[in-house]
């Protein structure tokens, strides 16, 4: 430490250089230490200074009142002469010596004072500045003295009065008081980089786990968490949320990693097919009519999957970008209903469709998208639903303590969800009992539902689903309506 001090006294550009690049703890302790050091010096400052004013102006007073009780008994008529001192004219450690114009001493109460002329020899030219401009500041080997001349005539005669006040005394706990002071501040500052490096330490520790946590996290292990303390301060809850966000970006992983995963084996499953039946074309293709047919009908179809497969894709990386707009407005639910149960009643012929309820209310959202996601929701209850099944919905008019709402019930009779499938289905690329499933004839992609989700959230609707095995599914959207 020492020789850092050193250092930075011979090159503080330098040392100013690397402090600005230093870690944080650093910069907290030379800081508290700084300041530290500016207020002990202030403050020995204002001490020392406070303390010469005092004892200086005490020897002040005690000269004067000493100078003025002098007047007062010459006033009275008393002779100049060794009897003059008869009773107290001074205050005890004031020394009285009076003069006449000749420079003879007249009468004096302390006869071991030097003479005149050596006090006039040292006295201080340049007297602190704390000292009475009226006084002189005389200073002798062994002795510092106040010395107040005052000049008085008396009976026809001038006297040259000259008043002494010993502060050696003074001076010398003066100067040891200095000396205390500045060792104090000295011990004071080294005390303040000790004790501002182990606190600083002590309040960055978090910071420091923070950091090492960060080190040990990787794609393929975000489980470390920052342990946080027990204390409620800025620290603590900086680490909640620093935890927060490795949550969130745990779960975005995940969910990326299930996506890549997902959307490969989805689209590996067409390429394969595209593959197989192109390869099937080169070999007997030319020469067989009916392979010829076979081949391009089941290319083209797996062609259209994969063209809705990276339709949807492409949708739901849009939302996730932020980059999907929405162009909304007003919207009459009860003919945007009407449209898609008419056009519905006209391509299915498997099922029974029905409109049971359709009650008038406007929302405000975007057209294409929530025609989107209806259809969604009614093209799984086709899928679904066995053929000879009923498919209904039915949209009532509410109104509750929240608000003006079109409650849309789509129900169906088929196969119905598990209740540990139903929070799952809203998920991508989430499907049910495949082999259940397929079974009934059903193959999808499992991002409809996602994107419905998607598009019911960008409107504030909500989503409830009930479903049981072997009876249907009923899905109730609770839409805001514009008053």
């Amino acid at each position: 430490m020492l020789s850092g001090i050193k250092a930075w006294l011979r090159h503080p550009k330098l040392m100013f250089a690397r402090l600005r690049y230093a870690q944080i703890s650093t910069k907290i302790t030379c800081f508290y230490a700084a300041v530290l050091l500016l207020v002990l010096i202030l403050t020995s400052t204002l001490t020392g200074l406070g303390v010469f004013f005092s004892f200086y102006h005490q020897a002040e007073v005690e000269l004067e009142i000493s100078m003025n009780h002098v007047l007062d008994v010459m006033e009275q008529g008393r002779s100049l002469d060794m009897d003059f001192g008869r009773d107290d004219l001074v205050l005890p450690g004031v020394v009285l010596r009076i003069t006449d114009s000749r420079g003879k001493i007249v009468y004096e109460n302390d006869s071991h004072y030097p003479p005149l002329r050596r006090i006039e020899e040292h006295t201080e030219k340049n007297p602190p500045f704390w000292a009475n401009k009226n006084m002189q500041v005389v200073q002798l080997r062994n002795a510092t003295l106040y010395h107040a001349r005052m000049d008085v005539e008396y009976r026809g005669q001038v006297y040259n009065m000259h008043f002494f006040r010993t502060i050696t005394a003074e001076k010398h706990f003066l100067e040891t008081l200095q000396k205390i002071l500045f060792l104090m501040t000295i011990l004071g500052f080294f005390l303040a980089l000790l004790a501002g490096f182990f606190v600083s330490r002590r309040i960055l520790q978090p910071i420091r786990e923070m950091t090492a946590t960060a080190r040990k996290i990787e794609v393929e292990n975000m489980d470390k968490r920052i342990v946080v303390p027990p204390v409620r301060d800025e620290l603590s809850e900086l680490a909640q949320t620093f935890n927060h966000m490795l949550d969130r970006l745990e779960g975005g992983f995940e969910q990326q990693k299930r996506f890549v995963s997902d959307a490969s084996h989805e689209l590996r499953t067409p390429v394969t097919v595209i593959l197989g039946y192109s390869d099937l074309l080169s070999r007997w293709g030319r020469a067989d009519e009916a392979v010829l047919d076979e081949g391009i009908s089941s290319i083209r179809s797996e062609a259209e999957n994969m063209q809705q497969l990276i339709e949807k894709l492409l949708f739901l990386a849009r939302a996730d970008q932020n980059r999907q707009v929405l162009h909304k407005e007003n919207i009459e639910l009860s003919e945007l209903l009407e449209d898609i149960m008419r056009k519905m009643q006209l391509v299915t012929k498997n099922h029974s469709v029905e409109l049971l309820q359709n009650d008038d209310g406007m929302m405000y959202g975007d057209l294409v998208t929530v025609r989107q996601m209806f259809r969604i929701f009614l093209d799984n209850s086709t899928k679904y639903t066995p053929q000879g099944g009923r498919i209904t919905v039915k949209s009532e008019r509410v109104e509750n303590e929240d608000g003006l709402f079109m409650q849309v019930a789509l129900a169906d009779n088929g196969i119905g969800i598990d209740k540990k499938d139903q929070q799952k289905v809203f998920e991508r690329f989430y499907r049910v009992d495949t082999s259940r499933t397929k079974a009934q004839g059903v193959s999808g992609t499992g991002l409809g539902l996602s994107i419905a989700s998607w598009i019911a959230q960008q409107h504030d609707i909500e989503i409830r689903l009930e479903s049981e095995l072997g009876k249907g599914t009923t899905i109730y959207l609770q839409i805001p309506l514009v008053s």
